[in-house]
């Protein structure tokens, strides 16, 4: 890429790797919203969420940081509400 780009690379741990691919999958279905100006890499490596984003300006990296560590506190959120039971569902 280009010296003009910035990079912002955010490490979020998560109390287990399954919880970060959780997140990972969640996060990554939605397209970001200027292709052209905002390059995304979302990986997990154990139970950290790694996320690394180019963009054409400052002021777009601020943008897409923050966004996503809002989805990243959505997904914890219902973690903590559900995730003990969508991984045990009742048995009927």
């Amino acid at each position: 890429m280009s010296e003009n780009w910035h990079s912002v690379t955010l490490k979020i741990p998560f109390a287990s790797e399954k919880h970060a691919l959780i997140a990972k999958r969640t996060i990554e279905v939605d397209p970001e919203l200027q292709p052209h100006a905002v390059k995304r890499i979302i990986t997990v490596e154990e139970n950290i969420l790694i996320a690394a984003f180019s963009t054409l300006t400052i002021r777009l990296a601020r943008l897409v940081a923050n966004a996503f560590l809002e989805n990243v506190d959505l997904v914890v959120r219902t973690l903590e509400q559900f995730g003990e039971e969508a991984e045990n569902p009742p048995s009927s």
